[in-house]
């Protein structure tokens, strides 16, 4: 394995991390409706458990009301006691046809706690890209020793693995500063 290598293989697994903080931010209640709030509901579907989205169709309506309709309306009852189960914080309204999510406006309190929520999701994600940094920079050196490579060559290396964690670093201060100023505003 060569240096280009290992700083392809860590620029890959830290756009993965970046990924996965996404998905994270994505299940954050902000003041609108988002339906991504429901991709970690399970469904008790006939003994298994089944994704909200893969049994009803969601949508939004008026910005803060969830609109969930089920392909099945029989398991209306489960979905509502899913809902319940996943405490979201918000209480289903269902009239037999489809089951409303009305997202009521967020207190400053539940704000600054969604906040605290958001910078502790992007401090994991720092600590998995440092980690792949870590194994990255363990990589390289390893490659001193078998390949017999010049001292030169690998402080090069691991400075350009560290180039590519700073960027990332950068990156998800910047996607959490925005999902902060998002769950902030009013």
């Amino acid at each position: 394995m060569s240096i280009e290598e290992i700083k392809k293989q860590a620029e890959e697994k830290m756009d993965k991390c970046i990924a996965q903080l996404n998905r994270e931010l994505a299940t954050v209640r902000t003041g609108r409706a988002n339906p991504l709030i429901l991709e970690k509901v399970m469904v008790d579907y006939y003994g298994a458990p089944t994704g909200l989205r893969q049994l009803a169709q969601v949508s939004v309506a008026e910005g803060t009301t969830l609109v969930i309709t089920p392909f099945d309306k029989t398991i209306i009852k489960e979905i509502e006691k899913a809902l319940i189960k996943a405490e979201i914080g918000i209480t289903p309204n269902s009239d037999g046809m489809v089951i409303r999510l009305a997202f009521p406006p967020l207190t400053q309190d539940r704000r600054k706690e969604l906040a605290k929520e958001v910078r502790a999701m992007g401090e994991d994600a720092k600590v998995a890209i440092r980690n792949v940094r870590r194994d990255a920079t363990d990589a390289v050196k390893k490659l001193e020793k078998s390949e017999n490579l010049p001292e030169d060559a690998i402080k090069d290396g691991q400075d350009q693995v560290q180039k590519i964690t700073d960027k990332f670093v950068k990156i998800v201060d910047e996607t959490v500063s925005a999902k902060e100023k998002e769950v902030m505003e009013i």
